[in-house]
Order: structure tokens, then C-alpha cells, then sequence
């Protein structure tokens, strides 16, 4: 009897993850068929804003980023570079450009967190109504400055763009499968979320704080997912993230497969991280001071990377199966298999309506096979997880 609660608890426990993914997906279409601005800004005077760059040997690439920056900007706004931790010769290049530029060396407290928190002691002295946060590396809209700013101070909430990423060279089945589920987790999900009233993850890029909520933030840590527990923090405060879609900002995935796999161990062990440890702590949070929008913010992280997700269904679906031969356990297997077709069914309409044109219907189809490369890497979050920032190899370095 045991084993079989075991066994019905497990099931429940994937069931859970796969309806909030469904749920986002069905109601992503519904706000594409049926769309509705956000608040109405145009109007609106521009605040100031104060973008912070954080930038770890960014040489390569930053000029590039800094000129879809510096046009946008007003006399009364603040662009703030910070060379973090760099060998290069990146302070030069945002020198160069114009940009107000930080230098920052310590070998010990690094990552991001720490360059972010270095821009903010900056600001202060002379504090934004907007502190916006674009990486070194990213291509923004040629409005995303006004209309986030704008947003973020008719909503009195952070905003988060919609942040795209591609390969900027021929793709393969590989590469197709990357960036479909790139496109399910942070532009499909939260457009379905936000048709039902429900915030988003901060995404690490094209994002817009009012100062005051901000600098309320430790922003000082090396966490391998900032963004995410940022976005937390910020809805314990009654601050949870809106996602704007029509705006948006964009970068490249490395293509270089030691790049992509740092990179990937990176975002995927720190969301992991978050779900075995912080996870249950927001949920409880959530209850106790009855904040419904961060309760539904911590369900969000609960869902896990596509392919873990499916590979986990599978798996179960077929220790279930096991069991159901030997002792007759039907519900488990039942549940499993509902939340596989579930999930099978959620995947195949996010790729009729957003992604016909990122990856064949083959080739979504030949995915699980793809996906099981990526078992090493969930094995090695179990045994010796990536708990260290590092930067992401570039294809220019």
C-alpha cells in the first residue's frame, strides 16, 4: 500500500507542472486570436531611466549592443557599463561609445548579481525613476527604452521584454529543437499567463524596475539564476513582473557546443536549484501572506525544462506500467498517461501557432531521441551541480 501512495503522489506530482504548462499554451493562442494592449502610455511623460550593463569580457560584442542603446537615450538618462572582472579591453570599447563606465575586480564575489549591485551604488548618488537591465550581448527594439520605462511606471510593476534568442547560422534538428523550447519557456508561457492576470519570470535581459522597488533588492550574489530569484524577491514585495510582448530583445545562442553546453548547465542546473530549494519556500510564503500572483509565480517555476519534463513523464510512465503488470496499480498508470498526452498535446499546439517556422513537424516529433543527449547533464546536477557563475563561451572568443 505504501507503494502505491508513493507511486499516486509521484504521478500527481508531473501532473501538476504539465497542467500549468497546458494552461499557459491554450491561453497564449486565445491572446494572439484576441489580443489586448497593455496600459496605455503613449501619452505619458518619459521617466529617467538608468540602464545598467553588466559586462564579463564583452569587447567582442558591446559596441554593437551600445548602438541600439544610445540612440534611445534623453539628456536627462544614465547608461552605466560595468566592466566586471574583465581581461579585456571592454571598459575601453563602452568608453568609446560614450557610455559611463565601472570597473570592477574581485575574484571572489563574482557573477553578475555582484556587477548589477556595483551599477545600482552608482545610480544612487543620483537615482532614475527606471533602472532598466540589458546584457552585454542582446539586440532591443528600436523603442524598448520608452515603452518598458513607460509601463513600468503605469503598472507600478516591473516589465519584462520579450526575449528571444536564435542561431545565427543554419540550423539543425538540433538547433530547431533549442530554440523551440527557448520560444515555449519565455515568450509562449508568459503570453498565456498574462491573459489570465498572472506575472512572469524575469528573464535576465530587457527588464525595467522603478528604482524605489529595486534598490530595495540584494542584487550582491553569485546566484547561477539571479533573474529568477530576483523575480521572487520582487513578488514577495507585491511587485510581480508584466510581460509585454511586442516589445522585445534578442540575442544569439552560442554555436560553439562547448559554448551552448556551458551556457545550458548554467540556466538549467540554477532553474533546478530553484525548484529543489526555493520552490517550496515561496509556495508557503505565498499562502501565509495570501499573495495569490506570487503563488502563481512560484507554480511557473515549478515546471521544469522541456526535456527534463518529458524525459521524467516517460520514465515514470513506464516504471507505472511496471507496477500496473505485478500488482494491478491502475490510477498511477491512468495519471501518467494523461499527463503525457497532456503534455503531447501542449507541445504539438505551441508549435502550430508559433513555431511552424523554427522546427519542422519531423524533427519536433524525432525531439525525445534529441533530448536524451541532454541526460548527462541532469546526472550531473545530481551529483556535482553547477553552483559557480561563468560565463557563457561566445562564438567570438
Amino acid at each position: 500500500m505504501m507503494i502505491y501512495f508513493i507511486l499516486l503522489s509521484m504521478s500527481i506530482l508531473l501532473l501538476i507542472p504539465v497542467l500549468i504548462l497546458f494552461l499557459q499554451i491554450v491561453f497564449a493562442v486565445i491572446s494572439i486570436k484576441n489580443k489586448q494592449p497593455l496600459a496605455k502610455v503613449d501619452s505619458a511623460p518619459k521617466p529617467r531611466v538608468g540602464i545598467i550593463v553588466p559586462a564579463h569580457n564583452e569587447a567582442s560584442g558591446l559596441a554593437h549592443t551600445l548602438s541600439f542603446i544610445l540612440p534611445q537615450l534623453r539628456e536627462q538618462d544614465q547608461l552605466v557599463v560595468v566592466a566586471d572582472n574583465c581581461s579585456d579591453n571592454t571598459a575601453e570599447v563602452s568608453r568609446s561609445a560614450g557610455a559611463i563606465t565601472l570597473e570592477r575586480f574581485d575574484q571572489v564575489l563574482r557573477g553578475k548579481g555582484y556587477a548589477l549591485d556595483f551599477g545600482m551604488k552608482y545610480l544612487r548618488a543620483n537615482p532614475p525613476d527606471v533602472v532598466m537591465i540589458i546584457d552585454a550581448d542582446c539586440e532591443i527594439a528600436g523603442n524598448l527604452i520608452e515603452v518598458l520605462s513607460k509601463q513600468c511606471m503605469a503598472y507600478q510593476r516591473p516589465v519584462q521584454a520579450n526575449y528571444v534568442m536564435s542561431f545565427p547560422t543554419v540550423k539543425g534538428i538540433k538547433q530547431q529543437i533549442t530554440e523551440f523550447a527557448w520560444l515555449v519557456k519565455n515568450t509562449v508561457r508568459p503570453m498565456g499567463y498574462g491573459k489570465l492576470g498572472l506575472p512572469c519570470q524575469l528573464m535576465g535581459t530587457g527588464m525595467a524596475f522603478k528604482w524605489e522597488d529595486l534598490s530595495k533588492c540584494n542584487l550582491a550574489s553569485g546566484h547561477l539564476v539571479e533573474d529568477m530569484k530576483l523575480g521572487m524577491d520582487l513578488a514577495a514585495m507585491n511587485r510581480c513582473p508584466v510581460f509585454t510582448y511586442d516589445t522585445q530583445v534578442k540575442s544569439y545562442f552560442p554555436t560553439s557546443e562547448e559554448g551552448l553546453a556551458s551556457q545550458r548547465a548554467r540556466w538549467e542546473h540554477g532553474h533546478l536549484g530553484v525548484i529543489v530549494g526555493e520552490v517550496p519556500k515561496y509556495l508557503v510564503e505565498a499562502i501565509i501572506s495570501r499573495n495569490m500572483l506570487m503563488f502563481a509565480q512560484a507554480l511557473d517555476l515549478m515546471v521544469p525544462p522541456l526535456a527534463l519534463l518529458l524525459m521524467l513523464i516517460l520514465g515514470f510512465s513506464l516504471i507505472s506500467l511496471l507496477f500496473l503488470l505485478m500488482n494491478a496499480y491502475v490510477m498511477p498508470f491512468v495519471i501518467s498517461l494523461l499527463t503525457l498526452s497532456l503534455l503531447g498535446l501542449g507541445i504539438l499546439i505551441a508549435w502550430m501557432f508559433f513555431a511552424r517556422e523554427i522546427v519542422s513537424l519531423r524533427n519536433l516529433l524525432l525531439a525525445p531521441v534529441v533530448l536524451l543527449k541532454k541526460i548527462p547533464l541532469y546526472i550531473k546536477f545530481v551529483v556535482s551541480r553547477q553552483v559557480d557563475w561563468v560565463r557563457s563561451k561566445r562564438d567570438q572568443d
